[in-house]
């Protein structure tokens, strides 16, 4: 089954998203914030990563700046 990463700090949008991605059969893991997403990226090992851009704590885009860096290249 494969996993998604949420990481989105509107709980309606998360709330929607987890539930709609469940139903279809996805596993789903969220965050709230940019730096718990990044963390979660490691220790959950998603096969996609649903990314907000305006979080708290660090922003989608340097979330995907240290990924990228990390070598890390989940879609």
């Amino acid at each position: 089954m494969e996993k998604i990463l949420v990481i989105e700090d509107e709980v309606s949008i998360s709330t929607l998203l987890k539930f709609n991605l469940e139903k279809s059969g996805y596993t789903v893991v969220t965050a709230m914030d940019g730096k718990t997403g990044h963390d979660l990226v490691f220790s959950e090992k998603p096969d996609l990563i649903l990314l907000d851009l305006m979080l708290p704590q660090m922003d989608g885009m340097e979330v995907c700046k240290q990924l990228r860096m990390a070598k890390n290249h989940t879609p």
